[in-house]
């Protein structure tokens, strides 16, 4: 009987993943909260309490990180079994992170056979403070917070208020009311939970147009990372790109190409060795899809050469490229993925056998962080490659506020979850930020979002394609904009205050 609850943690764990995408079960994953809460409040002591939850993370985040395995399929120097033990060695460290949230819970909740107000709200608090650490501690892994199951919901549109965290708070204190014994409040949570089922999330607001209204133009060129190592892949991504970059019109357009996939040197100035062709006549193919008015985003590589001549290091990039074939701008990922874009302690772990998962030696070197490049005619643009944008209240730099955000990303690493997840946290920086979102990616799911986290066109995975839609407006900034993450640290406060405040009354 003893192995029951550890097993029934478990269980809830990995039923919890199941509200996000691709599935978006949510309400699955507000009985499996309910379930770990109701097993921590009954702990007889806190190492209990505190092993029930480290078990429900475990499950947690084995499931919902899956699709990690996949990218090891593509990784040559190391076996594709290795990425099960990849995301299970990832699990056992991320579930600390419930763990003390639950232990948390348990001794400054718990004081009575039955779970009160106060533990509900002080869960609620804990929650948000823990899943915060999780996404600043080593750099910081923020995928899938909890309020991630909201995005299918009304409730998306609480984030522009609360943010991340705080409404993750949310989920946890609805899942935790289900645990009082009052039948009045489980029944109106209830009650408000089916409403939520039956009443759609905000949609995408229809885009005004004329015929000289500033467009978009997101390409997919649908290369699975399969063929990568193909005979002739660079140039026939390449060509691919150019082809569904489409043909001027009267409207201003600005075209945007998936991460990394210009896989020749855009810049001048490197060592003739370098390139495979002319960057000016690369720049000049790009330019050739833009009419007077246009420019593209494209996703490229930046190299970065020491004192003596050699490489050290590169950027993953994106170039802002005009008419006239100039590059007007520059951005390099400032958020780089451990053990992807460079191998961290690689002294220790390259002996090992142990190498990045994204092709090539050379490691990458982090940007200055969130940046906002000005294009002609289509004004303020700030820019987040792929894994950046997961990082609430880190995308946007505050002095220069942009009008858009660009997210190329290559999500063809991914399997079938990591795509949709990834686009919905996407949707979720959307409705925080107030602004719109563009995701041009290889395989999809690649996409158009307004400033309210709705949906304005997708190309579907393993599609070729391209979306040519009006330019999304952006809303005035959110309190979320203007606050940041200081919002989790006031959600904590009061929730904590009132379950204080609670206490001291019912004495």
């Amino acid at each position: 009987m003893r192995r029951v609850p550890a097993l029934l943690a478990l269980l809830a764990g990995l039923t919890s993943a199941l509200g996000f995408a691709p599935l978006q079960w949510w309400p699955v994953t507000l009985a499996a909260f309910a379930l770990w809460l109701w097993l921590v409040h009954c702990a007889p002591t806190l190492k209990t309490a505190l092993w029930r939850s480290w078990l429900f993370g475990v499950a947690h985040f084995t499931i919902g990180n899956n699709w990690i395995q996949h990218a090891f399929d593509f990784q040559d120097r190391m076996p594709p079994a290795l990425g099960y033990v990849a995301v299970v060695g990832l699990a056992l460290y991320l579930a600390i992170y419930p763990m003390l949230a639950g232990g948390i819970a348990w001794k400054l909740g718990r004081r009575s056979d039955r779970p009160d107000l106060s533990f509900v709200l002080i869960a609620g608090a804990a929650w948000i403070g823990t899943e915060y650490l999780r996404a600043i501690v080593f750099t910081g892994y923020a995928w899938n917070p909890i309020a991630v199951i909201w995005v299918p919901t009304p409730l998306r549109a609480l984030a522009a208020y609360t943010g991340t965290y705080a409404l993750s708070g949310l989920a946890v204190v609805a899942s935790a009311l289900l645990l009082l014994p009052r039948p009045k409040i489980r029944a109106g949570v209830i009650v408000a939970l089916a409403l939520l089922m039956l009443v759609p999330g905000q949609t995408a607001a229809t885009l005004p147009a004329t015929n000289t209204t500033p467009r978009v133009r997101v390409i997919q060129p649908n290369f699975p990372q399969e063929v990568v190592r193909s005979e002739g892949y660079d140039q026939r991504l390449l060509d691919k790109q150019i082809e569904l970059s489409g043909i001027p019109g009267r409207a201003p357009r600005l075209i945007v190409w998936p991460e990394g996939t210009v896989n020749f040197y855009l810049e001048d100035g490197y060592p003739a060795e370098w390139y495979q062709q002319s960057p000016a006549l690369l720049r000049a193919r790009i330019a050739s899809t833009l009419g007077p008015g246009d420019a593209a985003l494209v996703g490229g590589t930046a190299l970065f050469f020491g004192a003596n001549g050699q490489v050290s290091d590169a950027g993953n990039s994106v170039f802002a490229i005009t008419p006239d074939t100039r590059i007007i701008g520059r951005y390099d990922k400032a958020h780089l993925v451990p053990g992807g874009e460079y191998l961290p302690m690689r002294s220790i772990l390259q002996p090992l056998g142990l190498s990045r998962l994204v092709m090539g030696d050379i490691d990458f070197r982090p940007g200055p962080g969130p940046a906002t490049l000005a294009l002609p005619g289509f004004g303020p643009i700030g820019m987040q490659i792929c894994y950046e944008i997961i990082f609430s209240g880190q995308v946007v730099d505050r002095a220069h506020r942009p009008a858009l955000l660009f997210n190329p990303s290559n999500d063809a690493w991914f399997g079938r979850w990591g795509p949709p997840q990834h686009l919905a946290q996407a949707r979720l920086r959307a409705a925080e930020e107030g602004l719109p979102i563009l995701r041009s990616t290889p395989t999809g799911i690649s996409a158009v979002i307004d400033a309210t986290g709705g949906l304005v066109a997708s190309i579907p995975p393993d599609q070729a394609g391209a979306i040519e839609v009006p330019i999304p407006a952006p809303r005035a900034p959110t309190l979320f904009a203007r606050v940041g993450n200081w919002m989790a640290l006031l959600a904590i406060v009061l929730l904590f205050g009132l379950a204080i405040a609670i206490r001291r009354r019912t004495r």
